[in-house]
């Protein structure tokens, strides 16, 4: 189901055209943590932000109410990222209302339900990890990238359409923590997956980017607060705070911002400077 809130749009598109003036940035897990700050930021570059998620229009709508007092109503599409109909319902929904995707923001992600040793993990823990955070966003990207290149075919001299793919990654795509196997192997899919679209997309003008955020403070750190703070304190990384969602939306927003256009595949670290190797 689709939702857009207090705005003239209909199935048609903007009074009746099927092209709308403003660009068009989906974000999975939209409304809460850093996908809500990106639909943040990007909204305020201009953006129309098409927020996907599972959770219901009523909860989500505090969320969505905030961003169309920014000036640009939200589209709101209920889905889940693992489900292929749910998947082609998004991208058919964005492209018969907008005509349009400028902006994939792979965000939806989960950590395990327990943090098991990987002598312990399950089979069960391991498909729910990986079915999020990696294959729904394989396809999804997949699925979009596919509306991407018709876009670049229809559109017009001085339409400037250079559409681009940021996919939320993790340090946990290269560091070892052996109580979330799971969790780890599947961000660093998804850093092979960033090198294969950057690679196969980059004829289009296509542009595919990977955020690695370090220690951020979401409801997903929420559980090992205690654990992060006190490592924080011992010198973890060389900024020695928590980073916030927005941290990450301001790196998101630098990539769809355009002005990398010779630029593909990179990865964008913001861990506080986790990734140093310090003696």
């Amino acid at each position: 189901m689709a939702s857009l809130l207090g705005s003239p749009l209909t199935a048609t598109g903007w009074e009746g055209s099927t092209i709308v003036p403003e660009p068009i940035a989906i974000v999975t897990g939209g409304t809460s943590g850093i996908g809500l700050a990106t639909a943040r930021k990007l909204t305020a570059d201009g953006f129309r932000s098409v927020i996907f998620g599972r959770s219901s229009e009523e909860h989500a709508r505090p969320q969505l109410d905030e961003l169309a007092l920014m000036g640009l109503q939200p589209l709101f599409v209920h889905g889940d990222v693992t489900n292929k109909t749910d998947r082609e319902q998004l991208v058919r929904t964005v492209r018969d209302t907008f005509g349009r995707i400028d902006v994939l923001v792979n965000n939806a992600g989960v950590a395990p339900p327990k943090r098991l040793d990987i002598l312990d993990t399950t089979e069960e823990s391991f498909d729910f990890v990986m079915d999020v955070n990696l294959r729904g966003l394989f396809f999804l990207t997949q699925l979009t990238a596919k509306a991407m290149i018709q876009g670049v075919g229809e559109a017009k001299e001085g339409d400037h359409y250079r559409p681009s793919i940021v996919n939320i990654s993790s340090l946990s795509a290269y560091t070892s923590s052996t109580n979330r196997a799971e969790y780890c192997i599947s961000k660093a899919g998804v850093s092979m997956v960033t090198k294969l679209f950057a690679d196969r997309l980059a004829q289009y003008g296509i542009g595919v980017y990977e955020v690695r955020p370090g220690i951020i403070a979401t409801d997903m750190t929420k559980p090992v607060k205690e654990m992060y703070d006190s490592r924080i304190r011992e010198g973890l990384a060389p900024i020695a705070r928590w980073g916030q969602p927005e941290d990450v939306a301001a790196a998101v927003s630098v990539l769809c911002s355009g002005k990398l256009s010779f630029s593909t595949g990179e990865v964008i670290n913001v861990d506080g400077g986790f990734h140093l190797r310090r003696m």
